[in-house]
């Protein structure tokens, strides 16, 4: 029976001592070069701090850099944080692609900005909005284009010497409450914001005069006159969209005389009576005031 050797071969018991030697050199070595290195870097601060502590001007300078450089890290950190939540300005833009429209609503937008030269994108949403809110309101989309085209040919920044402003020139002052719903009165110059508080304006014009040639009327503000000039400047326009709308010819608006409103003096009355008599389902004045309407 042949009997095994538990020794190993000498070879074999050389390699490992060797590789026992070259990680302990390798473990000796890293520790003297970290334990050097600290040492170092322990002198040089020592050295620092003793030469800012007997130097003021020194010490003041780089206690100054340090500042200036967290100031820098905190701007950098700030800076990223508001970028990351910034909505893109896309988000931010009245636009919208007017081939994504209805036709009538597409024709009228192509029509609109060749005339008025406006680019037809922001166009889109307004020709679209005024569609929407004259289905709501019970008034034609194109009357409410065609006020917003006489009064400020689509520039949601116009304003009047009178304080009339955005597009559809409503007098903010008067209409303040008209934007609670909008976030306050500098949603005036927002252009859906003043679409939507002008065609109120103009809806309560029309119902309280009772045809659409007398809310305009009103909502002018015209009191000593007969609001003809106005009135067939924007019935003229309101039949050329209509008719760009439906695709048919122009029509033609054919002016018409109307008589110069008489406004009855004011007569002195106790403070509780036009309350008592709007309550009661009496007449209202015979003629409101321009301060109620979209002009002073």
């Amino acid at each position: 029976m042949t009997a095994y050797n538990a020794t190993p071969p000498k070879s074999t018991s050389g390699a490992v001592a060797s590789l026992k030697t070259a990680v302990g050199d390798a473990y000796q070595g890293f520790f003297d070069i970290t334990h050097n290195s600290l040492a170092l870097l322990g002198t040089v601060l020592a050295v620092a701090l003793i030469t800012l502590s007997a130097r003021a001007d020194l010490r003041t300078s780089a206690e100054e850099q340090l500042l200036g450089w967290l100031l820098e890290r905190q701007e950098a950190a700030t800076a990223d944080a508001m970028y990351a939540t910034e909505p893109s300005a896309i988000d931010r833009v009245t636009a919208a692609q007017p081939g994504d429209l209805p036709k009538q609503q597409a024709n009228v937008t192509f029509w609109l900005s060749r005339k008025y030269r406006v680019a037809p994108e922001p166009l889109s949403v307004l020709v679209a909005e005024a569609f929407e809110v004259g289905e709501k309101a019970k008034l034609d989309p194109t009357l409410i284009l065609a006020v917003m085209a006489v009064e400020s040919r689509f520039n949601p920044f116009a304003q009047s010497p009178v304080g009339a402003q955005g597009l559809m020139q409503v007098l903010t002052r008067v209409h303040t409450d008209k934007y609670d719903d909008f976030g306050g009165q500098l949603a005036a110059f927002d252009p859906v914001s003043n679409l939507r508080v002008g065609a109120r304006v103009l809806q309560e014009a029309v119902k309280r005069a009772g045809s659409v040639e007398g809310g305009l009327r009103l909502y002018v503000g015209a009191v000593t006159t007969d609001g003809s000039w106005y009135i067939d400047k924007v019935m003229a326009e309101h039949l050329r969209i209509k008719s760009v709308a439906m695709g048919k010819p122009m029509q033609r608006y054919v002016p018409q005389a109307r008589p110069i409103p008489v406004v009855a003096p004011a007569t002195p009355a106790p403070a509780a009576a036009p309350a008592a008599e709007l309550e009661a389902g009496g007449p209202g004045p015979a003629m409101p005031s321009a301060s109620t309407l979209t002009r002073s």
